[in-house]
C-alpha cells in the first residue's frame, strides 16, 4: 500500500447546518448540562424546556442555560406542545421508562448511552418508536465526531490492509460515586464506561459471535472491572478484539486498530475529540489535525446530527442504526452474564 500523504477529511457537516429543533431536557444532571451547553454554544438548536422530579433543580438548570419552560415531573415535559424532541439524560436504569414516555407523547427521542439496562428493554423502546413513527437514537457521541469519520473512511478504503487486531480500554476512578455501586441503578463499570470500547469494537468489526469475559465484582454485586476478548466476526473471521474497563483507576483510554499494512492509533480519550494517527508496518506516521472542539463541547455533533435526521424525515441514524444499538446491548448482556452481574427485576 502506498503511504498516504494526507489523511481523509472529515465529512461531518458544519454544526450550524442542521435546522433548529425544539428540545426538552429530561433529568438535568451533569451530562445534560454538557449537552445543553454544547447545543447553545455551537448549533442553531433551541432549548425550550427542562423537566425534573424536583422543581428547584429544573429551575436552576433553566436559569443556567436560558431555558424558558420548567416542568416538575417528566410527563409534564413530554406533553409540552413546544417540545419537538426529548433528550433523556437520567441514570440509565430509567432510560427505557422515560424514552417510552416521550415516544408515547409523539416526541422524537435522543437517549443517552447506554441506551437501556439490557437488550430486552432496548427492543421494547425501538419497537415503540417504530410503531409511533418517531425518530430515535442512542447518544453515543463518539459515532458522530469528525475524528471517527476519518476512521470510518480509512476502514472503508482498506487503508490498513487485512485487519488483524483491535484493543480499546476505558478506566476512570469513579467507584466512589454512589450510583456506580448501586445495582438498582444498573451500576458498575461496564454500562457506564465499558460501553465505549465495546461500541468502538462493534463500529470497526461488527457484532462478535464469540465473547469471553472475566471480571471483578464489588461487595454490592456490580462489576468493578471487566476484560473481554471478542472473536468470530462475520466480516472479519480471523480478527480478535480485546476490550476492558474499570471504575477503580484511570487507564490510558486508548484504542488501536491493527491491519497487515498499517494501524490506526487513537490517543486518550479515544472516544472523545482528537486526532487520528496512522502508522505503517514500516514505521511511517501521519497524523490528522487537532479538532476545533474539545471535550464535551463536541456533544454538539450528536445533537446536530439528530436534528438533521428529523428535518429529513428519517427515524434512525445510518451512523448508528437502531438494530445495531440493540445488538450492542446484547453484547453487554452476554458479558454481564459471564461476569455474574444481574440487576433487580431482570
Amino acid at each position: 500500500m502506498a503511504f498516504p500523504q494526507v489523511l481523509p477529511t472529515s465529512r461531518v457537516p458544519e454544526l450550524t447546518a442542521a435546522p433548529p429543533l425544539r428540545w426538552g431536557i429530561l433529568a438535568p444532571g451533569w451530562i445534560a448540562g454538557g449537552f445543553a451547553s454544547a447545543l447553545r454554544s455551537y448549533t442553531r438548536q433551541e432549548l425550550v424546556a427542562v423537566g425534573s422530579r424536583t422543581r428547584s433543580r429544573a429551575e436552576e438548570f433553566a436559569s443556567r442555560f436560558g431555558i424558558p419552560n420548567v416542568h416538575e415531573g417528566y410527563r409534564s415535559l413530554v406533553e409540552d406542545p413546544q417540545v419537538d424532541a426529548v433528550y433523556v439524560a437520567s441514570p440509565h436504569s430509567q432510560h427505557a421508562e422515560l424514552a417510552l414516555l416521550a415516544i408515547e407523547a409523539g416526541k422524537h427521542v435522543l437517549v443517552e448511552k447506554p441506551f437501556t439496562r439490557n437488550a430486552a428493554e432496548a427492543r421494547t423502546v425501538v419497537d415503540a418508536a417504530r410503531a409511533r413513527g418517531v425518530a430515535l437514537m442512542e447518544a453515543m457521541w463518539t459515532r458522530f465526531l469528525p475524528r471517527h469519520d476519518i476512521v470510518r473512511q480509512l476502514l472503508a478504503d482498506g487503508a490498513l490492509g487485512e485487519l488483524e487486531f483491535l484493543a480499546a480500554d476505558h478506566g476512570q476512578p469513579i467507584s466512589h460515586v454512589p450510583r456506580m455501586q448501586d445495582p438498582a441503578l444498573a451500576g458498575g463499570a461496564l454500562l457506564d464506561l465499558g460501553i465505549y470500547p465495546v461500541s468502538f469494537a462493534c463500529f470497526v468489526l461488527g457484532i462478535p459471535g464469540a465473547i469471553t469475559a472475566s471480571g471483578t465484582l464489588t461487595a454490592a454485586g456490580v462489576d468493578r472491572q471487566v476484560a473481554s476478548v471478542f472473536g468470530d466476526f462475520a466480516g472479519h473471521p480471523g480478527v480478535h478484539a480485546q476490550v476492558s474497563c474499570t471504575m477503580g483507576a484511570k487507564t490510558p483510554t486508548t484504542a488501536v486498530v491493527t491491519g497487515s499494512e498499517a494501524r490506526i492509533e487513537l490517543d486518550g480519550e479515544f472516544y472523545a475529540p482528537g486526532s487520528v494517527r496512522v502508522v505503517t508496518a514500516g514505521g511511517e506516521r501521519i497524523t490528522s489535525a487537532e479538532p476545533e472542539l474539545h471535550s464535551h463541547h463536541a456533544l454538539a455533533f450528536e445533537g446536530a446530527h439528530f436534528a438533521q435526521l428529523v428535518a429529513d424525515g428519517r427515524t434512525e441514524s445510518p451512523l448508528l442504526p437502531l438494530d445495531e444499538t440493540v445488538a450492542i446491548m446484547d453484547v453487554l448482556d452476554r458479558i454481564r452474564g459471564q461476569v455474574g452481574v444481574v440487576y433487580p427485576g431482570e
